[in-house]
């Protein structure tokens, strides 16, 4: 396994964040760009044609896993992909709002949030105050999965489980009930695989 690149201070990282946009504004960015006229486009509005509540983890940027351009997706992260008042109200905008047809809950291989909350409800794993109380809201979604498992089996499943969890807490929302009967609104799940970078699609189920 390659050696981890050395941990940047946070001024070295504002430095490179810095340089980045710097080569961006150039026209010089190492991934595709966009023209300025798009941009000056994008100022007067955004039109973006599906919603992401995907995880904070580095490595599952949505704009980049969907080769989406700038206004194309709404994204919302949190660690684990999960709701709370402040991501339900994000979810909300979204659909009141920006009017996004799809609606997407995007779990990864993985998720060190999902793993703390198998560690605790299976193992009595402790950790801090505020990791706890996200931990509350992946923990009911465990229910049902056999704890004896191989490590990565129940990891995998508990992935899927909290997708599915969070998928029908929000198809539970007054939003989500009234668009659904008018055939407004998409809502899907999916799992990102680390080591492809495949997106699977669950079913409606």
């Amino acid at each position: 396994m390659p050696a981890p690149p050395p941990m940047l201070s946070a001024d070295e990282a504002l430095v490179r964040l810095q340089e980045g946009n710097a080569r961006f504004v150039r026209g010089e960015a190492r991934f595709p760009t966009v023209q300025k006229d798009v941009l000056a486009d994008l100022a007067k509005g955004q039109h973006p044609f599906a919603t992401i509540l995907g995880c904070s983890d580095s490595r599952v940027p949505p704009e980049l896993v969907f080769d989406a351009s700038f206004g194309e997706l709404f994204v919302v992260r949190v660690a684990g992909n999960v709701l709370g008042a402040s991501i339900l109200g994000t979810l909300q905008y979204a659909g009141s709002h920006l009017h996004t047809p799809l609606f997407v809950v995007l779990g990864h291989e993985g998720c060190g949030a999902v793993e703390a909350a198998v560690e605790s409800r299976f193992h009595g794993a402790t950790h801090g105050s505020r990791i706890e109380v996200l931990l509350e809201e992946i923990v009911p979604a465990l229910e049902g999965l056999d704890p004896r498992q191989e490590h990565d089996a129940l990891l995998h499943a508990a992935v899927e489980a909290n997708v599915r969890h969070t998928i029908a807490e929000l198809r539970r929302t007054p939003e989500a009930r009234a668009r659904a009967a008018v055939g407004g609104m998409k809502l899907v799940g999916a799992i990102y695989e680390l080591a492809s970078g495949t997106v699977r699609f669950l079913d409606a189920e």
